[in-house]
């Protein structure tokens, strides 16, 4: 199970750096059990953050984000890949730079999916949520 578990999660991020929403979007099992590390009701300022279920909302996501920074300036990086079965946890750091302001942020990251059968049926991501709102212009420093 963990070559099938890297597999995917491997495909998985090389379809999210090359920006292919739908096909990204395809890898997620329906319901998806989606977590972002933020608080319940999310932020103003970062509209991505809500919760998700389906494939449209993932691809959704994603298209939001991009939306929202430079993706030719995206800097995020994955340090390490651990798989155990049908969980793997990503680490790395985004890097990225926000669209309407030039604002560039950096933060580490985890990103826990268990994958069954194929799909990817979580996707818990923790990040620095303060750097990224406050990046977006929703806080001060």
């Amino acid at each position: 199970m963990s070559t099938d578990t890297r597999d995917v999660v491997e495909e998985l991020l090389r379809r999210m750096a090359k920006g292919d929403h739908p096909r990204t979007a395809e890898m997620f099992a329906e319901p998806v059990d989606w977590q972002l590390d933020w608080p319940a009701e999310g932020h103003p300022a970062v509209p991505w953050i809500r919760p998700r279920s389906s494939r449209t909302e993932v691809a959704d996501h994603f298209r939001s984000l991009e939306a929202h920074h430079v993706p030719e300036l995206n800097g995020t990086s994955v340090t390490r890949i651990l798989v155990d079965g049908a969980h793997a946890v990503v680490l790395g750091e985004i890097a990225q730079t926000v669209r309407e302001s030039g604002t560039a942020y950096t933060s580490p990251f985890a990103l826990h999916l268990t994958v069954e059968d194929g799909l990817i049926t979580r996707y818990h991501i923790y990040e620095d949520s303060l750097t990224v709102a406050r990046a977006l212009g929703g806080l001060e420093s």
